[in-house]
């Protein structure tokens, strides 16, 4: 049996493909967090907006004001529709990563249990050699 792992080199490429997919995923949970965060903090400040109306510039300004805010509302929830999309996408990926790694990890795991299972089999051998010597020369001295 060969004692090294002959698609070692396969899984590694696999692992490594799986951290980057990881780190992808990782950043666009980030992104999306972060845009989320945003699209609520303007929905605070756009309901929070008490200000009193003395005039008919402050009613112009209150109202140009709204309007910029609803712009960017709607701006931050095409964001975050798209930074949901974007993360949505890395998960798939990550999982297809995932996926292709964990049969050869099974594979690797069987192969390093056989090597193992075989080292004991030889090492018993030997054992069972090393008793049989012993005992064939001890009962050949007891019989004179």
């Amino acid at each position: 049996m060969n004692r090294e792992f002959s698609l070692a080199g396969l899984l590694r490429l696999r692992q490594l493909q799986q951290d980057q997919a990881a780190t992808g995923l990782a950043r666009a949970r980030s992104r999306s967090s972060s845009v989320r965060a945003r699209e609520a903090s303007a929905r605070r400040e756009l309901a929070a907006t008490d200000d009193p109306i003395t005039s008919s510039a402050s009613l112009r300004a209150v109202a140009a004001a709204r309007s910029s805010s609803h712009s960017m509302l709607a701006d931050l929830q095409n964001l975050t529709r798209l930074a949901e999309v974007d993360e949505s996408i890395a998960r798939a990926e990550f999982i297809a990563a995932r996926t292709r790694s964990v049969g050869l990890e099974k594979l690797q795991a069987r192969h390093d249990a056989e090597v193992s299972s075989a080292d004991l089999r030889a090492e018993q051998s030997v054992l069972d050699e090393i008793a049989s010597t012993l005992w064939h020369r001890e009962d050949s001295q007891v019989k004179p």
